[in-house]
């Protein structure tokens, strides 16, 4: 029992050590997604979407001409230049990690798998060195890392005397979770295999109760938070994987009860929780809920059908009995020292009314590398979005919002931006570059997202699955600025308003719609229920069932059905999905079947799928209308997986080779927590 000990606990710190925070996917230096142009570019040629506009490429054309260089150094230095507008840029010039004006030259002499990119054997760094060390760093991206060594008017040379001194600064490899740059466009070896698929998912049964969110612990602990529709928030405590145990909720000792303020109804209630990402430091935690404001005084803000967007809440039809704006969207802030709230609401973030029942989004997270607070908001409801709110500017229906609540503005600014609540705005949200925005919009386009969550391990991964209308469900991977296209297009068809509608349809509208990674047909699923309604979840990012890490899985509400979406390559933002058929152990703490079901190795009778949750070992749970469900490991269910028992190592997780930051700190931190109740476990066992 030692020995195992031992080995599980060393596979575990190795795990966690070995993890890197990296991105890739197309994205662009300004952290804005790609785009196609009418007409090609002048200078810089590309085939396909671009990170440039015209006045960027000639911009990049007159900085090469003010150069003046010639010879074999000229293509180089032009390739170099024009990578700025490469759909990859964020990932070549590493804008999350640092700052640089160069992008990373693929230097043959840093270990790589040679697998992301087709040239990757391509040694660019050393190239460029022999043909350009002569060329003077006046006028190039490479004067502003040239330090101490050299004035402006040196040569590259002069500055880094080596090829190897030059390539120490500038050089990298590419591997599988980043790329770097070899003269050309990024490109993927999409015969690459980046491991072995899924058989089927094993699933035990640890509750019967019913919840919409799922929230760790900030401690890092095996506790999680759970809030259910009505308005209750419980603390629980995760039994570990293989126990035998079931979720440890005591339910008259509530976290935080806020039923008397939350209205329940179909799409209504309690539909977010956060805890701020210096939670162990200040207690401030957050919930984002609907409310009456017939049944609550303090249920009160303006209507988000208003005058600035030409709607006028009079003329609107009452919606299953309730008047316009009589529901609100709320986001209330709480203190609590992690045990316990103080049920006494501390700052009011936000209040907006409604103009319809239904799509309201209402989920809250924390961006895991900027701190700033995401709302996401439907188009508001009613069929169609008969007033595109969602492609209103002015309207923050059919939305992703970035909040910073750190910095509360006054009461005068407040009303000078025309906010909605206790907040500011952060500088870099795409009102800086489109003036027409809402300064709360980060993207926008969208029907009604429910679930969204960043990738763990790369944070630009920020995928939201959104609720469709007729005919699609989709998976949008949400970036700065980005327009989803509803209402104009529905998946990647365009969509047609009824007639209804106030506004005619025109998708020339939009210049540059995001259409989904994944997406489902309504007539792929569910014919019985005649319906569909998508569930997103998380990239699996545990080491219980090594053969779904990497893997994106969403579900839908109805049809109790699970799809596992797989980038290939990995990094090329291109996404694969397919059903993955679902067990539960016949070892479940609570059985997932009923009498009248006596086989409980079948399909589980998890009936609605309502969200996804995820505990601090980056397990993965299913909160359905039956009960919370958990992924074990995939030999319970007797489905087969190669890298089950043995030294699972996820090909993405490389050692990191840029300076700690602040995430890793935490993550080692991590893993002190994770050593020291692996040896409090072993310790038991020792003693038992």
């Amino acid at each position: 029992m030692g020995s195992l000990c031992f080995i599980d606990m060393f596979l575990s710190f190795l795990l966690l050590f070995l993890a890197k925070n990296s991105f890739s996917h197309p994205l662009c230096n300004d952290l804005t997604a790609p785009f196609n142009l009418k007409k090609p570019l002048a200078f810089c040629q590309f085939n396909g979407s671009v990170c440039c506009n015209s006045r960027d490429d000639l911009k990049l054309q007159r900085q090469f001409k003010a150069v003046n260089v010639s010879g074999r150094c000229s293509p180089l230095l032009k390739s170099l230049l024009c990578s700025k507008c490469d759909p990859f840029a964020a990932e070549l010039f590493r804008v999350e990690s640092e700052s640089r004006q160069v992008p990373v030259l693929c230097n043959s002499t840093v270990s790589s798998s040679k697998s992301t990119q087709s040239l990757a054997d391509i040694d660019f760094c050393a190239t460029f060195w022999n043909e350009c060390q002569n060329l003077s760093v006046t006028n190039t991206t490479f004067a502003s890392q040239a330090g101490d060594g050299g004035n402006i008017a040196s040569t590259i040379s002069e500055i880094w005397k080596s090829s190897n001194d030059f390539c120490k600064i500038f050089g990298g490899a590419s591997d599988e979770s980043s790329v770097c740059f070899n003269g050309q466009a990024v490109s993927f070896n999409i015969s690459k295999v980046t491991g072995p698929s899924p058989s089927g998912i094993c699933l035990e049964n640890l509750g019967n109760g019913s919840y919409l969110n799922m929230v760790p612990h900030p401690d890092g602990s095996d506790r999680v938070f759970l809030s259910d529709q009505p308005g209750k928030i419980y603390l629980a405590t995760v039994p570990a994987q293989g126990s035998g145990e079931i979720l440890k909720i005591d339910e008259t000792n509530l976290f935080l009860d806020l039923t008397e303020e939350v209205h329940f109804d179909a799409e209504l209630g309690l539909l977010g929780i956060a805890f701020h990402p210096e939670f162990l430091k200040n207690g401030r935690f957050f919930a984002s809920f609907n409310c009456d404001r017939v049944k609550w005084p303090e249920c009160s803000g303006k209507c988000a059908c208003n005058s600035d967007i030409d709607c006028d809440p009079a003329k609107l039809d009452s919606d299953n009995g309730a008047a316009p704006c009589q529901y609100h969207s709320v986001i209330s802030e709480f203190f609590t020292n992690g045990t316990y709230v103080r049920p006494v609401e501390v700052r009011r973030i936000f209040t907006m009314g409604l103009p319809f029942t239904s799509h309201h989004g209402g989920q809250i997270l924390f961006g895991p590398k900027d701190g700033y607070l995401y709302f996401m908001m439907g188009d508001g409801g009613s069929k169609g979005d008969p007033h595109n709110f969602a492609q209103n500017k002015k309207s923050l229906l059919g939305k992703i919002m970035r909040l910073d609540v750190n910095n509360v503005l006054d009461a005068k600014a407040m009303n000078e931006f025309q906010l909605w609540g206790n907040y500011s705005i952060p500088k870099d949200n795409p009102f800086s570059q489109d003036k027409n925005l809402l300064p709360e919009i980060w993207a926008m386009g969208v029907r009604n997202p429910w679930r969204c969550s960043f990738d763990s391990e790369r944070p630009s991964y920020f995928l939201c699955a959104d609720v469709g209308e007729d005919k699609y469900e989709e998976v949008d991977m949400i970036t700065k600025g980005g327009n989803y296209g509803w209402h104009y297009y529905e998946g990647t068809l365009p969509f047609n308003p009824p007639s209804s509608s106030n506004i005619s349809n025109s998708t020339t509208k939009i210049a540059n719609p995001i259409f989904p990674v994944m997406w489902y047909n309504h007539s792929d699923i569910n014919q019985q229920e005649g319906s569909a309604s998508i569930t997103g979840g998380y990239f699996y990012r545990s080491s219980t069932d090594p053969c779904l890490y990497g893997t994106y899985l969403f579900a839908d509400l109805y049809a109790g059905i699970i799809w596992g979406g797989a980038e290939i390559p990995v990094g090329s933002g291109n996404f694969t999905s397919s059903q993955i058929p679902l067990q539960c152990a016949s070892d479940s703490p609570i059985p997932c079947s009923s009498e009248t079901e006596p086989s409980s190795s079948a399909s589980p009778p998890i009936d609605f799928v309502f969200s996804f949750g995820e505990d601090n070992n980056k397990d993965v749970y299913l909160l359905t209308s039956t009960g919370v469900y958990r992924i074990v490991r995939p030999s319970r269910c007797n489905f087969h997986c190669s890298l089950e028992n043995t030294t699972f190592l996820p090909p993405s997780k490389q050692p990191d080779r840029s300076p700690p930051s602040s995430s890793l700190s935490k993550r080692l931190h991590n893993i002190g927590t994770l050593v020291v109740n692996v040896l409090a476990w072993c310790f038991l066992f020792v003693v038992i």
